[in-house]
């Protein structure tokens, strides 16, 4: 009888797994130790992420001063939604003027929710989900990317600027504000670069990575974080609803071609013990008797 040995290799990226007793599965090892060794240099990605975001912040100031193309690209915009009958922006925006505090919620939404809420979303998956992380960070940098290409190659005015909307620039008059009064002016922020709208696109992915980070069954409920910013930035003038569309598009393509990592996951060690031998009993006379069949040691090469 020859004893039976299954054995297979530790996950891509795991620890070793430990034999364990005869006949029992060894636990692999889970918890701080392998996030630690999925997490990546924490200098390194502070540099890094400083550096694609002020990248992208000195790559937006090379589309300002467009004012005369940003205006024409925005009566098309405006045109296309009204040939598409999307509803108008002014729906919401009049939800919001229905008392000056509600409008002033909106603002700071606005205007002090976008970055921190990313930058929060980041360092939690570097803590705690840093295979996730990776992959976030890379969503993030190829829509950040997209995004600028096109902020460049279609400077679009926002519709608070845009005449023929007739809409309220609600940070000026309400406040707070983070753009300058003259957008031709403005030396801090691109005013001319509404599509597509990174508030929604950072909102969106910041949603959907903690949904596939995540286990809880509430974790659906971030879902309300884009939903929040994509009423935010049409109701305060500031994007249009193509906008949003656009960087939902571009998540999209960004999703496609940087994969989320694959659940870790470790093949377990058995041993299966071989059966005992019978006890020998006794011989009948003029029989030959039977040699008992010793098992072979596990991990020899004999039978193979």
């Amino acid at each position: 009888m020859e004893a039976r040995e299954s054995r297979t290799e530790a996950a891509a990226g795991e620890p070793g797994i430990p034999p364990g007793p005869p006949g029992a599965a060894a636990a692999p090892p889970v918890g701080a130790a392998e996030r630690a060794a999925a997490r990546p240099p924490l200098v390194r990605e502070l540099l890094l992420v400083v550096g694609l975001f002020l990248v992208y912040k000195f790559g937006r100031q090379l589309a300002n001063g467009h004012t005369g193309e940003a205006l024409r690209n925005a009566h098309r915009v405006w045109d296309a939604e009204r040939t598409l009958r999307l509803p108008g922006e002014g729906l919401v925006q009049n939800a919001l003027l229905h008392g000056d505090g509600l409008v002033q919620v909106a603002n700071t939404y606005y205007a002090a929710v976008h970055f921190p809420a990313t930058l929060l979303f980041l360092l939690w998956l570097y803590l705690r989900r840093p295979r996730h992380y990776v992959w976030a960070r890379r969503v993030l940098a190829v829509l950040t990317a997209a995004a600028l290409a096109l902020h460049l190659g279609f400077p679009l005015a926002p519709p608070r600027l845009l005449p023929a909307a007739h809409l309220v620039d609600t940070a000026q008059v309400y406040g707070p504000s983070v753009y300058a009064a003259k957008p031709a002016a403005d030396t801090m922020a691109n005013q001319f670069a509404a599509m597509p709208s990174l508030h929604f696109g950072w909102a969106l992915m910041l949603a959907i990575g903690l949904i596939v980070a995540t286990g809880s069954r509430w974790r659906w409920l971030w879902l309300l974080h884009p939903l929040v910013t994509l009423l935010v930035i049409v109701g305060t003038a500031n994007h249009y609803w193509l906008d949003a569309l656009a960087a939902a598009a571009l998540l999209g393509i960004a999703l496609a071609v940087v994969r989320p990592p694959r659940p870790a996951r470790s093949r377990v060690v058995r041993r299966s013990v071989p059966a005992p031998a019978p006890a020998p009993g006794p011989v009948p006379v003029g029989s030959k008797p039977v040699e008992p069949v010793v098992p072979e040691p596990v991990g020899s090469g004999a039978g193979r």
